[in-house]
């Protein structure tokens, strides 16, 4: 299981690319504060999930959103910097309505709807530039005290850095006995409760810049 950690700790925690990684993602992100680095250089193996998938809900329960992607041959194997969005496909709409559907009237939809859609609507080429502004775009919106950064850790040695890449927020949930699950306030709740390890947009839509308050507690194991 990933090692619990605190965000204090003095070695690079590296973490994978995310399309828009879940809550339990954003709290080990938050965890290791300005310790945090997106790989580019992670080598892509056959259960990878979580660098072009993420997790909604919406009316009629869980949704699961993927974004198409290419391959590009790469002499050293497949990296998450070789994978190009697919050209083929419609999946930028499809997304964005499945949002819209979902969290259109969710509390902070309207304020988060600019910044989003024009994530969505830049012509991106590579996953991991297109992740990386989805992340961006979150930060900045819900105010959080995390400052990554994104590199090429294949030369990092194991001794300098803990591996979170692949094994917090992927597609089944983690272990990470220093990360509790916290529920909180969603315009579905009625309809299907709460569900854990959804994507951050989830809570974004949901609680704003209250969001980063869940996040600690998550870390702290104090429920609402």
């Amino acid at each position: 299981m990933p090692t619990p950690i605190n965000n204090q700790h003095s070695q690079a925690v590296l973490f994978s690319s995310a399309y828009l990684g879940s809550v339990r993602y954003y709290a080990a992100l938050l965890r290791a504060g300005a310790n945090a680095i997106i790989d580019t250089g992670e080598r892509i193996g056959r259960h990878s999930w979580m660098h072009n998938h993420c997790r909604i809900m919406g009316a009629n329960g869980l949704q699961l959103l993927t974004v198409p992607v290419e391959h590009v041959d790469s002499a050293g194997g497949l990296l998450v910097r070789d994978l190009r969005i697919s050209a083929h496909g419609d999946w930028r709409r499809v997304h964005w309505g499945a949002i819209f559907s979902a969290y259109g009237k969710a509390p902070f939809f309207e304020y988060a709807e600019d910044d989003l859609r024009a994530v969505y609507d830049h012509d991106y080429k590579w996953l991991v530039d297109f992740n990386v502004a989805l992340h961006g775009m979150v930060v900045d919106f819900l105010d959080l005290p995390i400052t990554v950064a994104v590199a090429d850790c294949t030369a990092m040695s194991s001794s300098c850095a803990i591996d979170l890449r692949g094994r917090i927020g992927g597609k089944k949930h983690d272990a990470d006995d220093g990360i509790v699950d916290v529920p909180y306030y969603s315009v579905w709740d009625e309809r299907h409760g709460f569900v854990p390890s959804l994507s951050i947009i989830d809570l974004l839509m949901n609680c704003g810049r209250e969001a980063v308050f869940v996040l600690h507690k998550m870390l702290n194991g104090i429920l609402i």
